[in-house]
């Protein structure tokens, strides 16, 4: 009868994959993975090989990933590049839930205060010049927008800025930033629109209606029917 391996090496065009049964004793697969680690070694090679770990549904502590690293680097011509697992800590939902809701706050942003929030922010309200809000994910603003706004200000490049009034000292998406055109200073400017990175890096002010193109995403329709 065939045993089970505890260590299965896949070779792939960026280097080596290796794939741990989550279900043996961690003892067990720390004895194999060596093994299997020195044969691997031992080969001919011309060059480092990058190995990926995939734990499958393992829970790994801090101790147990830099174990796994110190026996795969220690080889000569092996290095780790990632170590992957199904499994989330606690800190790690909890982030998740926060960076994936919708936090709506109703009220005027005045000058020097600075709302911030983690994913996407629905701010019901105006934010005047000198008042910021910021938010890891998209900016939706139902009303105008004098002050400065920054989406995706955690790095991500695909968030957007939507205002009822885009009138801003200043917009930002990830590290990306711009000063608005002169037009938005008329006061008589009532088109809803919004901004977004474009193909060339440059931030973009247009219509709201090109945001269904853009960003699909945004627009999925969850919950209860939709008709048209």
């Amino acid at each position: 009868m065939k045993t089970k391996q505890n260590v299965v090496i896949k070779g792939t065009k960026d280097g080596l994959t290796l794939h741990l049964n989550d279900k043996c004793a961690y003892d067990e697969l720390l004895q194999e993975l060596k093994e299997k680690m020195d044969a691997v070694n031992g080969q001919e090679h011309g060059s480092i090989l990058t190995v990926t770990v995939q734990a499958g549904n393992r829970y790994l502590l801090d101790e147990d990933i830099e174990e796994i690293k110190k026996i795969i680097n220690q080889r000569e011509h092996l290095a780790v590049e990632a170590i992957k697992s199904n499994v989330m800590t606690m800190e790690e939902a909890i982030r998740w839930k926060e960076e994936s809701e919708i936090v709506s706050y109703t009220g005027r942003i005045r000058s020097g205060q600075v709302l911030e929030v983690p994913g996407d922010l629905l701010l019901i309200g105006d934010v005047n010049p000198g008042g910021t809000v910021k938010a890891g994910r998209n900016i939706f603003i139902l009303g105008a927008l004098k002050g400065m706004a920054h989406a995706g200000c955690y790095g991500d490049e695909t968030a957007v800025i939507a205002a009822g009034r885009m009138m801003p000292s200043q917009l930002r998406i990830s590290h990306y930033f711009n000063r608005a055109p002169d037009r938005y200073e008329e006061e008589d400017y009532y088109e809803t629109e919004c901004a977004y990175i474009d193909d060339s890096n440059q931030i973009v002010v247009d219509r709201l209606q090109v945001l269904k193109h853009l960003r699909p995403g945004i627009s999925t329709f969850k919950g209860g029917k939709h008709s048209g």
